[in-house]
């Protein structure tokens, strides 16, 4: 999962640096995604997991790091992360 994660990220999240070279603990805000970015992120995760965040998952922190996004996917497919 972290893999297509990541994939989503540099197609989506205009980082300065590329997803791969990220620690899922860094900070994706800092490396350059803007919020707007973020909902772009969010509604690409929603197609390729065919997935629905519901409304409690829709704040910044949930989409923070690429471990924060990995636990909330998981947990929307119900699987461990």
């Amino acid at each position: 999962m972290r893999d297509e994660l990541r994939q989503v990220l540099d197609e989506y999240a205009l980082l300065t640096v590329s997803a791969a070279s990220l620690d899922p603990h860094d900070n994706l805000y800092e490396k350059g995604m803007t919020s707007h970015a973020s909902v772009n992120v969010m509604l690409a995760l929603e197609e390729r997991f065919d997935i629905e965040f519901p409304d409690y998952m829709l704040t910044r922190a949930a989409f923070a790091t690429i471990a924060d996004i990995e636990r909330s996917v998981a947990e929307l497919l119900g699987v461990n992360s």
